[in-house]
């Protein structure tokens, strides 16, 4: 099948220079600048004032699992549209959808633990970063929740047909909005961990 598309799939190596592509990426190039300035006035702040550490609850060490997974399942969706694995692909399309979902879940609930330890929002400005960084990566990963929805529910509507499938395949479109849902997946996982990294590494100090 992909012998007939080779052209289509030649052109896939320009899509770093597709417009959405530069989007994207100067987008996640101002998150990370606003992250790492954040992170940056927490050590100030915390410095200043001589704060006590924070012990974040266990549940977020389990988040950061849950979103690593989601975030391969999405490098396995791409090896399985290479492949033309249309069941495992969306399997690995839903897969990754649900384990965001069960993150988000399981923010919420670390913020209770929090609320339940005591530690709120205006308790110190150690407690105002911790919730305001946390607070503001899990609005980006809602912010991609319907994009990948939306992204699978087109897939499975336009791929229940052998022919559908060979169309939807070959098309570069389909492949193009794969690689942007992935990267901003992939940037979403890696700045969690950052910040899971860089509160633990207070909590030690």
């Amino acid at each position: 099948m992909r012998k007939y598309y080779a052209h289509g799939i030649k052109e896939y190596q320009s899509f770093g220079f597709h417009p959405y592509n530069i989007i994207l990426f100067v987008a996640l190039f101002g998150l990370s600048a606003m992250f790492v300035s954040l992170t940056v006035a927490f050590i100030y702040t915390r410095v200043q004032s001589n704060l006590p550490p924070l012990d974040l609850p266990y549940i977020f060490l389990i988040n950061t699992i849950l979103l690593v997974l989601s975030s391969l399942a999405l490098i396995r969706a791409k090896k399985a549209f290479e492949s033309d694995d249309i069941i495992r692909y969306k399997q690995l399309l839903a897969g990754a959808l649900g384990l965001a979902v069960l993150f988000l879940i399981g923010q919420i609930y670390g913020w209770y633990q929090l609320i339940q330890n005591n530690i709120f929002l205006a308790t110190d400005n150690s407690s105002s970063y911790l919730y305001l960084l946390s607070g503001l990566h899990f609005i980006h990963v809602i912010a991609g929740i319907p994009f990948l929805s939306i992204f699978l529910y087109k897939t499975d509507k336009n791929t229940r047909k052998p022919e559908e499938q060979l169309v939807y395949f070959s098309d570069k479109n389909n492949k193009l909005r794969l690689r942007l849902i992935s990267v901003y997946w992939h940037f979403l996982d890696l700045l969690w961990v950052y910040l899971i990294l860089f509160f633990f590494v207070n909590t030690l100090i």
